[in-house]
Formats: C-alpha cells, sequence, structure tokens
C-alpha cells in the first residue's frame, strides 16, 4: 500500500514522463514518440488539454482507438503557450505549466506530439489558414478529433463543422466529442480551477484523475517558522498557476531534481500569506516537510495536494500560533508520514 502511495505520487506530478528530442518546425516543434509519423498519415487529437483531465484523457482514448482501427499512428496537437494568455486580457490559472502539459501527454501513449507556437499571428489565422499553413505541412490527419466546445482559428470563432468542411476538400473526417459528465455536470478545466480555488480539492482530483499539484522554487523567507521550532521551505510560484484557496494543507513535497531518483516528505503547507503577519501577499506556500535535514534553496519542488486542514487564521498569540501549526503537522504526522518513512528506508 505504501509503495502504491508512493507511485501514485511520483505519477501525479508526471516524474517519469519523459519528452523525445524535438524537432524544430516552422512556427512549433513536433516530439516523435514512434518512428514514421512527421509527414505521414495519422489521427490526430487536437486541444489545449490544460489540466490532462479525465475528459481529455477520454477524448484521447477514443481517438487512440480510432488510430488503431485505421492502423496509423496517433498524434496530439496542442499550442504553446496557452491561448488563452496571447488572446484573453485577463487568462485563467493555468492547471499545469506549459512545459509539464505537453510532457504530461506523453503518458497517453501517443506516437507524437506536435506543438504550436501560439502567438498572436497564429491567434489571427482562419481554420482554413490554420489547417492550410499550420498543420498539413507536417501531418496527414485521416480523421481529428476535438471536443465539442473547441474553438478553432481568429477569435475562436471557427467550430467542428467548420473543421470538416475543410475535411471533406483535405480528405479527413472531424469527430467531435460531446464533454464527459461526472455528478451531473461537464468535465471542464473552468470546473476544476473554480473547486480548486475553493479549497474543494477532493472534487478536483477526481476529475482531474490525480491531486493537483504546483511546481516553485525554494527561496528565502520571513524566517519565523524557524524561531518557533518548524523550519519552513519557501517556494516561490508563477502568478500564472491555479492556487488552492488561502489555508493550510496537507501534501506531500516532491523532489525530483535528487539523483537516482524522486524524494518525497510528508508537510503541512500554508497557502498565501499567514494573516498574523503585515507582508506583501506574493504567490507563496510555506512548507514544513517532516522529517527533512539539509538545503533545498534553489530547488525546484512539486507541491501535492492531498487534504485541505483549515482556513487562515489570524492568531491573538505567538503561542497560539506554534500550538495551532504543531498540531497540523502531528495530523500531517499520523495520516500521510508513512510514504517518508518508507523513503528514508530507501535511501
Amino acid at each position: 500500500m505504501i509503495e502504491a502511495t508512493r507511485q501514485k505520487i511520483t505519477r501525479a506530478v508526471f516524474a517519469h514522463a519523459l519528452l523525445p528530442t524535438p524537432i524544430e518546425l516552422s512556427g512549433g516543434v513536433f516530439y516523435s514518440c514512434a518512428p514514421d509519423v512527421l509527414g505521414h498519415e495519422c489521427v490526430c487529437a487536437i486541444g489545449v488539454f490544460d489540466g490532462l483531465h479525465e475528459g481529455h484523457k477520454a477524448l484521447i482514448a477514443e481517438a487512440r482507438a480510432d488510430a488503431q482501427r485505421r492502423e496509423v499512428p496517433l498524434v496530439a496537437v496542442t499550442f504553446d503557450p496557452d491561448p488563452a494568455e496571447v488572446v484573453c486580457s485577463r487568462s485563467p490559472r493555468r492547471l499545469l505549466q506549459d512545459e509539464t502539459r505537453i510532457r504530461a501527454l506523453t503518458t497517453c501513449s501517443v506516437d507524437a506530439i506536435l506543438v504550436h507556437a501560439f502567438t498572436p499571428e497564429f491567434a489571427g489565422l482562419s481554420v482554413c489558414e490554420y489547417v492550410e499553413k499550420a498543420l498539413l505541412p507536417y501531418i496527414h490527419p485521416v480523421a481529428i478529433h476535438v471536443g465539442s466546445d473547441f474553438g478553432f482559428g481568429a477569435r475562436g470563432e471557427g467550430r467542428a463543422r467548420d473543421l470538416a468542411t475543410l475535411g471533406t476538400k483535405h480528405g479527413f473526417e472531424v469527430i467531435a466529442h460531446q464533454l464527459i459528465e461526472k455528478d451531473g455536470s461537464a468535465i471542464s478545466s473552468t470546473r476544476i480551477r473554480n473547486l480548486i480555488e475553493a479549497a474543494r480539492i477532493d472534487e478536483a482530483a477526481a476529475l482531474l484523475g490525480r491531486p493537483h499539484f504546483l511546481s516553485g522554487t525554494v527561496m528565502h523567507g520571513r524566517g519565523q517558522g524557524a524561531s518557533f521550532g518548524f523550519p519552513t521551505a519557501n517556494i516561490s510560484l508563477s502568478p500564472k498557476d491555479c492556487m488552492p484557496a488561502d489555508g493550510v494543507y496537507a501534501c506531500y513535497i516532491v523532489d525530483t531534481q535528487k539523483p537516482g531518483g524522486e524524494e518525497i516528505w510528508p508537510a503541512a503547507v500554508n497557502v498565501g500569506v499567514p494573516r498574523s503577519f503585515e507582508v506583501k501577499k506574493t504567490p507563496l506556500l510555506e512548507a514544513n516537510l517532516l522529517g527533512f535535514k539539509g538545503n533545498l534553496y534553489g530547488h525546484t519542488l512539486n507541491c501535492v495536494f492531498m487534504n485541505y486542514l483549515r482556513p487562515p487564521i489570524v492568531f491573538q498569540s505567538v503561542e497560539e500560533l506554534s500550538t495551532t501549526v504543531l498540531k497540523n503537522i502531528e495530523w500531517v504526522r499520523t495520516h500521510l508520514d508513512s510514504v517518508a518513512q518508507e523513503a528514508s528506508c530507501d535511501n
């Protein structure tokens, strides 16, 4: 059971998902996971795939089954950065960083990944221009799978029916998939973001098919934690990432930079600046790593959110703060520490 949990956590952060050597294209990058894909017939699954949630995986699985029936490779087609960052004045916060999102697609048994560089110029292409200038020069789809809500071309006004019209001209079929539902509502990145930002991380994990995680670099913090007897790793984040609601969470911290394999620690993690300190708010996680000794400054760590423990509190005294934080740490020690114990035995 412990080993299964460790595997679940490493899969959650896509620790072993590796991209093959990129092939640079005009206006993008092609990653070939199998021979004879670039320039050949294939089935495509096109989407942003932010979060690579259960709905995305179902669409790609349908496309993979179609490719197997037709005996051609499957190519996942996506964009870097997320188009919303280019075309929206206030883009939604991302569930996966762009590099991780693209790398994660390799876990879906695709034969190749075509990544379009999404620029303002690319955003201005019509559906016809996209197909004829950005897609067909590199691959020859016999079928294209998309979500029923996916928009193509300038201002996202093109729909699957417009793509199907071009398919008649260029010899490919278009299959538009209805969104997968769970608990009476469609699984979507927007729904998952709303759950995470409301601290409903269990519900978000059910739709993602994995716990939500954030990645950031360890930096020097305020220093108060060490004076209370519970030093913290302060993880600086990107403001583009989807942050859970402020509060305290039980998490696993995963260091994938350790030679020879990942290292995992349970942690009590504060999201947001604690209300007891007058500090300008920045995207930051403060993680108390159980059983850790050493220096992690400069390391990129992954924080995997497992349980919501409490909302932020304004403490009336240092003693009240210390008592509460120690209770949070003890909860994590009781419920999550078995993974860390095995990790320490293995190393």
